[in-house]
């Protein structure tokens, strides 16, 4: 069987199993109490199940074990990385599953996502040399930091993700074009587990996308929102870290730029208001948008367009075609000034509330 036929066939197998388990995600949310009330910040109006995640998580890890398991036709993946993949991302499932249900305290998810990406690492996938953008083409290895280095990349890619669900359907679409985009990278790196992997994780979310686009019947929650930021960084690491591609580590922050910079300047902004760091607000770049006048769906749609240019922009980087890299600088030049006025609004709440105070 041809690689591309095997990468239609995974897509499209992970596509069908997240659609049609999706109703049962809603049943199970509803059985086990998993329901989003809206709260002050939210932008729903009535509670909605949130677990949609288990269509996510088995649209992608029964295809996964179907083609790289029961049909093993990919021999340069070995056996400790598949269990690696295999146990890592069922923790982080099962986490975002009891965190749905319970609200876990956020030290303990942070150390579980630690302890995941331990595990990830220890199994071969990990971080052992990346090229440093403009700089020659000569690889830097990280060496006895290899290990700390892609538990820094997994557990802060699973968060930033995780912190942009909050609005219907854009974690799904941004994923889904983030998953896209590092597949058409590990195609040119020529690391063909990682096109599979990414065309994989791309079905799956595009299978959810349909009940979860606005008006969302489901929220993919916890369970969908940390899983996918988790096995996105792995696919990364497998698609274009592990490969020797100019520039590895800027291409990969150039796909998943929306919620790497949208978490950056939540901390930044946060720190800046004297408030904790892991504290929830309204801050967030597609709040602001729909706070400055956008719809719902126009506010997730503009953000699919950012995402989607930064990824043809690190596609076009490897390529060495200027004109789209320069779209690049334009992207952040926009994310820039919008978190600006999050964290320039943030402040002068803090300040206001101080003085009433």
């Amino acid at each position: 069987m041809g690689y591309t036929a095997l990468c239609i066939i995974a897509f499209a197998l992970a596509f069908l199993i997240s659609f049609f388990s999706t109703p049962l995600a809603k049943k199970i949310a509803f059985k086990v109490g998993a329901i989003a009330k809206p709260r002050k910040r939210d932008m729903h109006k009535k509670p909605i199940p949130r677990m949609g995640g288990i269509a996510i998580f088995a649209g992608f890890m029964i295809t996964f074990l179907i083609i790289f398991v029961i049909m093993p036709v990919m021999p340069i993946i070995n056996w400790k990385q598949i269990f690696g993949i295999t146990i890592g991302c069922s923790v982080i499932f099962f986490l975002g599953f009891f965190d749905d249900i319970y609200e876990l305290d956020a030290k303990l998810k942070f150390l579980v996502q630690i302890a995941a990406a331990t595990f990830v690492a220890l199994s071969g996938i990990r971080i052992d040399f990346f090229f440093i953008p403009f700089i020659g083409n000569n690889p830097v290895y990280t060496n006895i930091f290899s290990i700390p280095a892609t538990v820094i990349w997994i557990v802060g890619i699973t968060n930033a993700v995780n912190l942009i669900d909050g609005l219907d359907g854009l974690a799904a679409g941004v994923s889904s074009i983030a998953s896209l985009s590092l597949m058409v990278l590990s195609i040119y790196s020529g690391y063909l587990p990682g096109v599979i992997l990414t065309a994989t994780l791309a079905g799956a979310c595009i299978g959810f996308l349909p009940y979860n686009f606005n008006p969302a019947s489901i929220f993919m929650g916890d369970t969908g929102s940390t899983f996918l930021g988790f096995t996105l960084a792995i696919t990364s690491i497998l698609g274009l870290l592990k490969g020797y591609t100019i520039a590895a580590i800027f291409i990969a922050v150039l796909v998943l730029g929306l919620p790497i910079f949208d978490t950056a300047f939540a901390i930044i902004r946060r720190f800046l208001a004297g408030k904790p760091i892991m504290s929830p607000d309204r801050g967030h770049l597609h709040h602001r948008l729909v706070d400055r006048g956008y719809t719902h769906k126009q506010a997730v749609v503009t953000l699919y367009g950012i995402s989607g240019i930064l990824g043809l922009s690190a596609i076009s980087f490897v390529n060495r075609d200027i004109r789209f890299v320069f779209l690049v600088f334009v992207m952040m030049g926009m994310l820039l000034y919008f978190n600006i006025k999050a964290m320039s609004a943030a402040a002068k709440e803090s300040n206001s509330t101080n003085q009433k105070e």
